[in-house]
């Protein structure tokens, strides 16, 4: 039976319309984030400024941070996880259709419900680390119930879809793929989705004990009554830090694929990406209190996590060698995708040496709450994760959405994003070393900040203008169609049809080489070898449940924001309602018969 289109999206457990849902959503909350951005640069543009109060702009910087973390880089890399990783390991779907739902919607609803907190009282304003005890109830209102639930809830989502993805990484790769065969953005999310199974449930506790606290009147936090304000410190950065190791680690996924791809050449060193991707998903999981330097831990804890933090340019530096010599002697194709994947790596190794100055334990006590900060952080989110992001979108955006984005307009938006990301923050590195604090509403005329002031925010309008053209982009290129191959690609995702069929691959790949599609195309074989005849394929069915689960979470939600506990109790009974009924029905997914499959056209 023929479902309506907005039916079939509500109730899809299909990977690639999820990812594509994810993508939607992320952009939407990216240029939220983003406009929250430019807000908080127009405030800074001028010294004692009134463009914005203190306390808007306290929520501002909260809900920015938040926002482009939680809801903007995360899905976004989770809407290409989903899309592109079961098709490079030959797979037709994730290990867990339904969870995989689940966990959009409950990103999706968690994502509403923090930014709903505009609009019923103020936003959270405590900072996206939320640092107790601004967040308690004593100095937070409930703008931090809306931060609580609303990060809890797309949390979970998060920690879903990460286990979602290992399972599917060690259960369904292709015939012939081992490890040691799969390309590294499916490598990079294996170890980023480790790296959710064991820093979110950090998160998880430390919400939970925030919100007894707020909501019950526990103590977890508060000095007075003999609670640990450093308490949520550990496990805020606990799950903090690898957070930057979860966002940056597919982006090094990303311009692997694209540096090897437009050089022609197999990735310098692959092994040795595989290690060092291991290593940095280690390190970088236990060098939390490196943000914790000045809250007293004592020379002996500063000096191992300082040093343990530092080793982490070791792994990195490799990376960044293996990078340089993929393009040494290579025919480098200057598309757009690969021009972000180039400025990427000078932008990104000026993050990391600031990080290194950052992990001097001495220095950070001066560094400490300073624009350096500031400049450091955006230099490897922007500069190593949102570059991703563009030259994942430039390089995929075919695969996902059958169209060719326009490589003259991709190259003006690049150079626009490239010298406002630069002129935006370079700056702020001095305005750091002058002393200039963050997360403060405006500074005082005469003390020389106002000219890096002007000009960081000068750029940020660049960064703004960059992205209208991508927006301009898409809409001019939506008529413009793509082939299967566009960019004579080396993995399996280009090996399929575009756009890509329900079942993905009409016949399981059978995986000889490393880049299996090049390793096939360079032999002179058209069609991959297969695993199997050709026969019906089972598929699952789609479900509304994971949307009504999410509904009730969000009702329920209300209902302890505002202490109205019927209707926490009606919310919480929706969702375990669908639980339930999930639970006994017997759902056995349906089959696509063989003379609906083209296996000429899939396979090749």
């Amino acid at each position: 039976m023929k479902k309506s289109a907005l039916w079939d999206w509500l109730t899809t457990v299909d990977h690639k319309k999820i990812g594509i849902m994810y993508l939607v959503a992320g952009a939407f909350f990216f240029v939220l984030g983003g406009l929250e951005a430019m807000l908080i640069r127009i405030q800074l543009m001028f010294p004692e400024s009134n463009f914005v109060s203190a306390q808007a702009f306290n929520e501002l910087i909260t809900m920015h941070g938040t926002t482009m973390i939680f809801l903007a880089a995360m899905p976004l890399l989770f809407g290409f996880m989903n899309f592109i990783v079961p098709l490079q390991i030959g797979a037709r779907d994730v290990a867990f259709p339904f969870l995989n739902s689940l966990g959009f919607w409950l990103f999706l609803s968690g994502g509403i419900l923090l930014n709903l907190s505009w609009f019923f009282g103020g936003a959270p304003d405590a900072g996206w680390t939320a640092y107790v005890p601004l967040s308690s109830a004593a100095y937070a209102s409930t703008g931090l119930d809306y931060y609580v639930l609303g990060l809890q809830i797309s949390g979970a989502g998060t920690l879903i879809g990460g286990i979602n993805f290992l399972v599917t990484i060690i259960t369904m790769r292709a015939p012939g793929m081992t490890m040691m065969k799969m390309p590294l953005f499916t490598w990079s999310t294996f170890v980023a989705s480790a790296l959710i199974l064991f820093a979110f449930p950090a998160l998880t506790v430390g919400l939970f004990l925030l919100m007894f606290e707020r909501l019950f009147g526990a103590n977890y936090f508060i000095v007075e009554a003999g609670g640990n304000v450093v308490i949520w410190q550990h496990l805020f950065w606990i799950f903090g830090h690898p957070e930057v190791y979860i966002l940056v680690l597919p982006a090094f996924g990303i311009f692997s694929e694209v540096l090897s791809t437009f050089s022609k050449k197999r990735l310098f060193g692959y092994s040795a990406m595989v290690f060092a991707t291991l290593i940095i998903g280690f390190l970088g999981f236990m060098v939390w209190a490196h943000h914790m330097f000045t809250v007293g831990m004592g020379p002996v804890a500063n000096a191992i996590f300082a040093v343990a933090t530092m080793a982490i340019a070791v792994p990195t530096g490799i990376k960044i060698f293996n990078w340089l010599l993929t393009l040494w002697g290579g025919r480098i194709s200057f598309t757009t995708a690969n021009l972000f994947a180039l400025g990427f790596i000078p932008s990104f190794v000026l993050g990391g040496v600031t990080g290194v100055m950052l992990a001097t334990s001495a220095a950070n006590y001066q560094f400490h709450d300073t624009y350096f900060v500031v400049a450091h952080f955006h230099y490897v989110i922007i500069g190593g994760v949102v570059f991703g992001l563009f030259a994942g979108t430039f390089y995929w955006w075919p695969k996902i959405f059958g169209t060719m984005l326009d490589e003259k307009l991709g190259r003006w938006f690049f150079w626009l994003f490239f010298i406002g990301f630069h002129l935006t923050f370079f700056v702020q590195h001095f305005l750091g070393l002058m002393g200039m604090p963050r997360r403060v509403a405006s500074y005082l005329d005469g003390q020389g900040l106002n000219d890096l002031n002007f000009i960081s925010t000068i750029g940020a309008f660049f960064m703004a203008v960059a992205f209208i053209l991508l927006l301009v982009n898409i809409f001019v290129s939506r008529n413009n169609k793509a082939v299967s191959d566009p960019w004579d690609g080396r993995t399996l995702e280009w090996a399929t049809s575009t756009p890509v069929k329900e079942y993905n691959f009409a016949q399981t790949p059978v995986v000889r080489e490393l880049d299996a599609l090049w390793y096939e195309k360079s032999k002179g074989n058209k069609r991959l070898p297969v695993a199997e005849p050709l026969g019906e394929i089972h598929m699952p069915n789609g479900s509304i449940l994971p949307l009504i689960m999410s509904i009730g979470l969000f009702i329920a939600s209300f209902g302890f924001i505002y202490h109205t506990y019927v209707i926490s109790i009606i919310g919480l009974g929706i969702t375990f309602g669908c639980m339930f009924v999930r639970s006994v029905k017997e759902d056995h997914g349906y089959h696509i018969p063989v003379d609906q499959i083209e296996p000429d056209k899939e396979v090749r």
